[in-house]
């Protein structure tokens, strides 16, 4: 089987071309043409060496996911759904904006953690992405974009915030993030991408020293009992510890704020007494919110909070100085809205605190 160079960041990569008995400074070439260029034939390199391309074309490849399905919503959000083998399909959105286009890329076939209002969680968890399953949506989606007219790659923005839990898939997701920032790949900012959590708080830890990024955690609740139901994580790593490990994420952060998410679900989460919680639970983190008005799908019982509800929320963390806005909606029409990625999971798992028991 031919190695798929996708797979690989600069260091992994320099590697491989050493054992081939090339000189490590052909990595930073071959990332160029695979990247910034965007070609995945060896034979159009033309700056690299005639020997190494034939060898390369004999054992290696650059192969992204297979696209199953694209769906184009009415408001211009793109929603790819990428075989991954085995019965299990994960999705990618694209996002455009005016002065941005950004893609919300899947870490894991599944998940495991089970938030009880997010359809993802409720198909289980089947096995983690590999580096070319998650890069490769980031490649595939610049293809099928086309660069624009400056001849840069339309999308500037990353989210890992698709489906999975990016931080117990951390070895992958942290190869594939050096991709993101490396300036002989796509170069983008550290700013302009960001990893969502639930809150793996030692992996958030070895996050901040490997390769701190903009950070989101997914909050969704204001107390320990509350958020033990919807996000039910929170039993091994409760709010105090998480807030602990968003004050030392920010020592090395490229923002100087947590983001915090947090879906406005109706007469669950969504009082003004509990805004006012909120106020004092993230009293001692910079931060900003990030309202995010609840998609339903099928089996939910969930329902979203009435707009004036989402107002008076806003209203109270807006009045104690905290930065809030509200998320909209962007390709509900084709289920490619904050929460409702499902794709196609063949579940391995017997459910959440089994799985995660293991993490450190």
């Amino acid at each position: 089987m031919k190695q798929n160079l996708l797979d690989f960041d600069a260091h992994a990569l320099a590697v491989y071309l050493t054992e081939m008995g090339e000189k490590p400074f052909r990595a930073r070439q071959l990332m160029r043409w695979i990247y910034r260029v965007g070609e995945p034939d060896f034979a159009a390199m033309t700056d690299i060496a005639a020997s190494l391309r034939d060898k390369l074309a004999q054992c290696a490849s650059i192969t992204p996911p297979n696209v199953m399905r694209e769906e184009l919503s009415d408001d211009g959000t793109r929603k790819w759904l990428l075989n991954v083998g085995t019965g299990n399909a994960v999705e990618a959105v694209y996002i455009p904006e005016e002065t941005r286009g950004t893609l919300c890329v899947s870490t894991q076939a599944g998940c495991a953690l089970d938030c009880s209002f997010c359809s993802t969680g409720k198909q289980g968890f089947n096995r983690n992405l590999s580096v070319a399953e998650i890069i490769g949506q980031l490649w595939w989606a610049n293809h099928q974009l086309g660069k624009n007219a400056e001849g840069l790659w339309p999308i500037s923005n990353v989210v890992l915030m698709g489906m999975g839990e990016p931080l117990l898939n951390f070895d992958n997701t942290v190869s594939a993030l050096r991709l993101m920032l490396d300036d002989h790949a796509y170069g983008l900012s550290r700013r302009r991408v960001t990893v969502s959590t639930s809150g793996i708080v030692p992996a958030m830890d070895r996050l901040r020293e490997e390769c701190p990024v903009a950070l989101a955690v997914s909050l969704h609740a204001p107390n320990d009992k509350l958020r033990d139901e919807l996000v039910p994580i929170n039993q091994k790593y409760p709010l105090r510890e998480l807030m602990a490990a968003c004050q030392r994420y920010l020592e090395k952060a490229p923002r100087d704020f947590i983001t915090f998410e947090y879906v406005m679900l109706d007469g669950v989460n969504d009082s003004e007494q509990q805004a006012r919680e909120l106020v004092k639970l993230v009293r001692d983190v910079p931060c900003k919110f990030n309202l995010i008005p609840f998609n339903p799908f099928p089996q939910t019982h969930y329902q979203r909070s009435r707009p004036d509800a989402i107002q008076r929320f806003r209203d109270v963390l807006m009045q104690a100085d905290i930065v809030t806005t509200t998320r909209k909606t962007r390709g509900d029409d084709i289920a490619a809205a904050c929460g409702q990625l499902a794709g196609q999971v063949q579940d391995k798992t017997k459910r959440t605190m089994q799985r995660i028991a293991g993490v450190h």
